[in-house]
């Protein structure tokens, strides 16, 4: 179908790239992400003039942070967007005067990964998001599967306890708020305000305070054999990997594809994310046991996966 445009909607820049069909980035230009939800259509607007420059453009596919409606057409809620019931489409259509596609952003990385990334050979895969948050996609037969409403696979807020942690979505005891980047700086805060004698190593790559602790600082730490930084990813790693079972029962795939920041991390995280998995899938010791895997691209995830989708026909029959 020719070329296509993705647009990534991050907190601080908006890019836009052009994608061929077989998921090279042929050129990107971004912008400063605006404040106002008006002025974030026109910078979006702005980075797909900016990146289609010399090209000849069919399409474009946007990944927005939040959950949008069947017809890959309206924004019905973004939580750090004041968008509600948001024809983005529409909006953007009319300003760039192409095609377009809406789609959610962790279901855009989730199929960038499968087509062009760490899903070759696969059929049917998962794909959650370890991030600042949790996110995810659902791809079996070959297809993203986005629900009825458009708004499937919201796994970071699966209520993993009942009356738990409080969630930014207004609900309690969310999976992001105990498997994410956010809930292993809390792990690695309490652990180390509880027995500092353990966390000598982390303490003094920030300020020296457990409020002065930050994700990279338990990174750093954990490679370096830090108890507390250690034990902080272990019990990331537990609640992922019970989740992970849950999804296991639910859709059975052939593997699950961590992707995020925190997959940065590599075995130090996988490893102890595959014990978990294993401990708690049911029969895990009798089945076949889905391969948890490592996302390929990156960042880039997003944009290329909203490019490929706006070659996708429309999913709505």
């Amino acid at each position: 179908m020719g070329l296509t445009i993705g647009v990534d909607i991050g907190g601080t820049k908006i890019a836009a790239g052009v994608v061929d069909e077989e998921g090279n980035i042929l050129s990107t230009f971004k912008v400063p992400t605006p404040t106002t939800p008006e002025a974030i259509v026109d910078a979006i607007a702005a980075s797909v003039e900016g990146a289609r420059a010399g090209h000849e453009i069919v399409g474009v596919g946007i990944g927005a942070a939040g959950y949008v409606n069947r017809q890959r057409s309206t924004v019905y809620f973004a939580p750090n967007i004041d968008w509600r019931q948001e024809p983005l489409k529409e909006k953007v259509e009319a300003r760039v005067g192409l095609p377009v596609v809406v789609e959610n952003d962790a279901n855009a990385a989730a199929w960038g990964e499968y087509k062009f990334g760490a899903g070759a050979g696969h059929r049917n895969v998962i794909c959650i998001t370890l991030g600042t948050g949790l996110g995810g996609g659902i791809i079996i037969g070959n297809k993203l599967r986005r629900g009825h409403f458009g708004v499937a696979a919201e796994f970071g807020h699966i209520r993993m306890v009942p009356d738990g942690l409080l969630c930014g979505c207004g609900s309690q005891g969310c999976w992001e708020q105990y498997a994410s980047g956010r809930a292993l700086v809390r792990y690695a805060k309490q652990r180390a305000n509880a027995t500092p004698e353990r966390a000598d190593i982390l303490l003094a790559l920030g300020d020296g305070t457990p409020d002065g602790i930050e994700g990279k600082h338990v990174s750093v730490a954990a490679r370096q054999g830090c108890p507390v930084a250690v034990d902080s990813y272990r019990e990331l790693a537990r609640w992922v990997g019970a989740g992970l079972a849950d999804l296991a029962s639910l859709f059975d795939p052939s593997a699950f594809i961590v992707g995020g920041g925190l997959s940065d991390e590599g075995d130090l995280v996988l490893d102890p994310i595959r014990k978990s998995y294993k401990r708690w899938l049911v029969g895990g010791n009798w089945r076949p046991v889905a391969d948890v895997i490592a996302a390929q691209l990156g960042n880039k995830a997003g944009l290329v996966g909203a490019a490929d989708l706006a070659r996708e026909p429309d999913p709505v029959m």
